[in-house]
């Protein structure tokens, strides 16, 4: 995984900290130990790790933003994406990874320990329930979210979080445009603009995906998150 992880990087215009190919590559074979008894991620075969997870996450560093000595919480990272790849190539930045199932922020934890990593905080939570919690709403420069769900329930979900100047960074698939349209109303209700998308090809496997990109222009009015239940039911 390590060489393949490296000219990946290589292709990507990036260049990461010198220990970084061989952590992900650690963290890559973690993944695939731990997926045999929790269930982490569809992908199982190493190379695919590598392109369809890292490099995939690694690209959001190409996209013209700074993360460099930044905040940044990854909204039901799940297994660590795109957080902890993040973190990995990006050692300056302060990362929160939150997640409603306690296994995984575990288990994230343990990755952490293993790689040496600092600056990491892996928060067992609901992400609509920690936004209501001082330190956390309008407070972040960054939230990311690579979780398959509508843009209008992620913007509800992650915008409470970023601080007024941050971004909220959606990562989807590159036929999203109405889906991102219907978000339009819901994003500015919550404080947000949405900012030209970047779409990006990942290295040696002609897919492109999207990075939706939403500035914070005010905060998000009280009350918002709503109830999951609720925000499934009656989407802004």
């Amino acid at each position: 995984m390590k060489e393949r992880i490296e000219q990946g990087l290589a292709a990507l215009g990036l260049t990461p900290p010198p220990e970084a190919a061989a952590q992900l590559a650690q963290y890559g074979t973690m993944l695939l130990e731990q997926n045999q008894v929790m269930n982490l991620t569809a992908i199982t075969e190493p190379d695919q790790v590598v392109d369809l997870h890292f490099l995939d996450c690694a690209a959001l560093l190409t996209i013209g933003e700074d993360f460099k000595n930044k905040t940044l919480i990854d909204v039901g990272t799940g297994a660590g994406f795109p957080g902890m790849p993040l973190k990995i190539l990006e050692p300056s930045l302060n990362v929160t990874l939150l997640d409603s199932l306690g296994k995984r922020v575990t288990w994230l934890e343990s990755v952490c320990e293993a790689l040496s990593l600092d600056k990491v905080t892996c928060l067992h939570a609901r992400g609509e329930e920690q936004a209501h919690q001082e330190g956390f709403r309008d407070s972040f420069d960054f939230a990311v979210s690579r979780a398959v769900a509508s843009l209008e329930l992620l913007s509800e979900l992650c915008l409470p979080y970023v601080k007024v100047g941050g971004k909220f960074l959606a990562m989807k698939s590159v036929d999203s445009g109405d889906e991102v349209d219907r978000a339009s109303r819901a994003i500015a209700k919550l404080g947000g603009r949405l900012l030209p998308r970047v779409d990006y090809e990942i290295p040696g496997t002609g897919v492109t995906h999207r990075v939706v990109v939403v500035e914070k222009v005010s905060p998000t009015p009280k009350g918002y998150p709503r109830r999951w239940a609720r925000m499934q039911k009656s989407p802004l």
